[in-house]
């Protein structure tokens, strides 16, 4: 399965780097804005509808239209772990449904000083078997310039 890995060092401390990245509203914040995303839906582990944090069972349906052509594309994301100490954080999301055959997403960030590493790693599978293992070879292609813009729009939220 191929996978993406960006990784970008913050000046800002973990725990403001951990919090962006625990709430709905962090998401809207560091997608580009050419990939039109809409919120859809968040619902809890509990069934709540507007959960306070992103916590592992919590489900994110949203649609987005890359550079506002074709389609909306569904995609719902599914939180399967988080955990944080003092030096590190992590959680992981699962694509429930949408355009990949397979999405994992893990967001980990490690404190060096006042400053937080972001890494983010994406282990995913393209639709249509042997076709979409040939198109896999662009994946990074794709998925540089969206992650870093994610990084960038980080940086400017905590910074």
């Amino acid at each position: 399965m191929p996978v993406y890995q960006r990784r970008t060092r913050v000046a800002a401390p973990l725990e403001r780097v951990w919090e962006f990245h625990s709430d709905i509203s962090g998401l809207e914040a560091l997608t580009p804005a050419w990939m039109n995303l809409e919120i859809v839906a968040v619902r809890g582990p509990d069934g709540d509808s507007d959960p306070d944090e992103l916590v592992a069972g919590t489900e994110i349906e949203m649609s987005m239209r890359p550079f506002g052509v074709g389609p909306r594309q569904r995609w719902v994301s599914r939180i399967l772990g988080r955990e944080k100490d003092e030096t590190t954080a992590w959680f992981r999301d699962d694509m429930a449904g949408g355009p990949f055959e397979r999405w994992v997403h893990t967001h980990r960030f490690v404190a060096d000083g006042d400053e937080t590493i972001i890494d983010d790693r994406v282990a995913y599978e393209l639709p249509f078997g042997p076709l979409g293992e040939l198109a896999g070879v662009f994946g990074d292609v794709g998925f540089e310039p969206m992650f870093r813009e994610r990084h960038r729009r980080t940086k400017a939220a905590v910074e």
